[in-house]
Order: structure tokens, then sequence, then C-alpha cells
């Protein structure tokens, strides 16, 4: 079901939905909106309902221990890298689960906010699969997971409050957030979504 149908979510997050997650944070919610634009720019769904996900494949090499790189050298990997396009993700995802479902789902990251499988527990979510159905569910879902899954690491937390870029893309996208800007492209969303001080 996950792979082909259309699951029909909740799709959308009301001013309220983004004030009491800015509020369990202790930011303002233009900084959470500014974490939601720089991670999906676009719908938090594809056009069959499926919460979009991005399939890395040395988390699954990591969580298989390599076992299937020489046969399915595409999903298992070292080394990060080889995505493909967007439409090719949930392709990545079947063939792996195929091997070790929850390993896979484990592997890529999904909705709104591009949370790991693998930081199920942290989440909120006793387990991966618990945590990918709720994902599957709404929007809603994927912010109150975003806001469990920070309030779990206090550094987080701590830049967010500072609006200290640097330190909260290394913690949440890693230590090579720099190669794509991530810290820049976050100053420069929220300096877009904050609302403008009046003179």
């Amino acid at each position: 079901m996950l792979f082909h149908a259309c699951l029909n979510p909740l799709v959308g997050l009301t001013d309220d939905d983004y004030a009491a997650a800015a509020k369990t944070l202790g930011v303002d919610v233009a900084t959470i909106q500014a974490v939601a634009d720089v991670e999906t720019s676009g719908n938090a769904f594809d056009t069959l309902g499926r919460p979009r996900i991005l399939f890395e494949r040395h988390y699954f090499h990591r969580l298989t221990g390599g076992r299937y790189d020489k046969r399915h050298a595409g999903i298992s990997a070292k080394s990060a890298g080889g995505y493909g396009k967007f439409s090719a993700q949930y392709g990545k995802l079947e063939e792996a689960f195929a091997l070790d479902a929850d390993a896979a789902l484990s592997s890529a990251s999904w909705g709104r906010f591009q949370i790991m499988g693998s930081n199920h527990h942290a989440a909120g979510f006793a387990s991966v699969r618990q945590f990918v159905l709720a994902m599957t569910r709404s929007e809603a879902e994927h912010l109150n997971a975003f806001a469990r899954f920070v309030r779990a690491h206090p550094a987080m937390v701590s830049a967010l409050q500072k609006k200290d870029w640097a330190s909260f893309a290394k913690a949440y996208n890693g230590k090579e957030y720099r190669k794509s800007l991530y810290d820049d492209k976050l100053k420069s969303a929220y300096e877009r979504l904050a609302p403008k001080k009046t003179q």
C-alpha cells in the first residue's frame, strides 16, 4: 500500500499547528517555518498521497552491515549520494524493503521536515513502522514529530532559540551541511518569513 496507493493524507498546517509547536520549542513560528521551507519547499506529499522521502543508501549499508552492496549497489553503499530523481525514491525504498523492511524504512527521510526513519525513537515512536504510519496520515503528524525530535536534543533547541543556524544545521543535517549551504538557506528563509518590524 505504501508504495503504490493514494493514501489521502490530511495536507497542510494551520497557524495554530505552528503556534503550538513554536511554544513547545520556545521559538517564533517563522523559525519552524524556515526549517519546513528548506527541507521541503513544495508539497509534503507526492501525487499519490505518499510522504515525500529521500532514500539514503549509506544508512541502508550501515544498518545491514553492507551485505547488499554488491548485488544492490544502487541502494546500499558506504558513501552518501546517488539519490537520483525525486520520482525514483519510492522505487529505491521498495527494493530495500524487500531485503530488510525495518532497515529500509529507517534509511529514508520522511515528510515535511525530512526526519530520518532511524530517528523514530527521538521523534516519539516505539518503532519505525509506527513512525512511518504516522507520516502517512497528516502533515500535522510531521510537525509534531519534528517538535519532539528537536526537544530530544537540547543543543538543537538552544540553536533554534538563538537563531544559530550553523549549529542547528550541523546537528540536524549533519557535519557536511556547508556543502549545501544549509545554514545560509535557513537564515534566508527565516528573514523572508519573519514578520517585518514596523518602524
